[in-house]
């Protein structure tokens, strides 16, 4: 099995070190539903919290964000958090705030400092990316560029190139998660991430969305996928698995893989 690189925070390895590294969604529409969400997830110790900021209500109030991500930390017991806005048009939700808006909300929160990575999709403008990019490193803030297709798995090619945009774009983590059609693709995506693996110096993060992919959440660490997305609490995507279920399944297959 190649190398498959850690995603870092600080200088550390998120999780560890161990692969895959667990992330598990926060959805919530209010600061006291997210925080239920957080203190029923925290004893469940995923080692990623990602705060999906296009379900929030306030998203368009950067004061609000900054403190709501301040209280997301507080009660995280150490679990860094991953700030998402996922655009409509790559599966998340509709919002009433414009890009340049949502770019804005990016920036106050990298410059307060209260999140540890941030996600953007490779679909926005490139100005869009290389400004987070500039606020996000002068801040200490990892940066994953992503790419979401909820409609289908696209041809290898193009695949092949997502990561490779990213990979341009300077991430610090390249993202690509595709929904299959048939289990044909499932393992084209998994063909993909080991490919990009032997291509792109830098962590890895891929999935095949819904029930067919689910297997792609299980197994892809060992294809080059350095993290996986698990329900804590509720989902985000189709295909997630509850965390303690998914962790029973990696272990199992990690055992498999590399006698540990």
């Amino acid at each position: 099995m190649g190398e498959t690189r850690l995603i870092t925070i600080a200088g550390k390895p998120l999780g560890n070190g161990a692969l895959p590294a667990v992330i598990t969604p926060l959805v919530g529409k209010t600061r006291a539903a997210i925080l239920d969400e957080v203190d029923a997830i925290v004893p469940k110790r995923p080692d990623l919290l990602e705060w999906r900021i296009d379900f929030y209500e306030e998203i368009g109030e950067p004061a609000a964000v900054i403190a709501t991500a301040q209280a997301i930390r507080a009660r995280a017991a150490g679990i860094p958090v991953l700030l998402t806005r996922r655009n409509v048009t790559e599966g998340g939700q509709a919002i009433a705030i414009d890009e340049p808006a949502v770019v804005a909300m990016y920036v106050a929160a990298c410059e307060a400092k209260c999140v540890e990575l941030i996600d953007y999709e490779l679909s926005n403008p490139g100005a869009h990316m290389a400004q987070l990019r500039e606020v996000s490193k002068r801040n200490g803030i990892g940066l994953i560029a992503s790419f979401h297709n909820f409609q289908m798995t696209p041809d290898a090619a193009t695949l092949d190139a997502k990561f490779i945009a990213a990979d341009k774009a300077d991430a610090d983590v390249a993202k690509v998660a595709v929904m299959p059609k048939s289990e044909q693709d499932v393992l084209d995506l998994l063909a993909a991430t080991a490919r990009a693996r032997k291509a792109i110096d830098r962590p890895l993060i891929s999935m095949s969305m819904g029930g067919i992919g689910s297997l792609s959440r299980v197994m892809g660490f060992a294809y080059g996928s350095a993290a996986t997305f698990a329900v804590g609490k509720s989902s985000s995507a189709p295909g997630q698995i509850a965390i303690e279920d998914l962790r029973t399944a990696i272990a199992i297959v990690r055992k498999a893989v590399t006698g540990q």
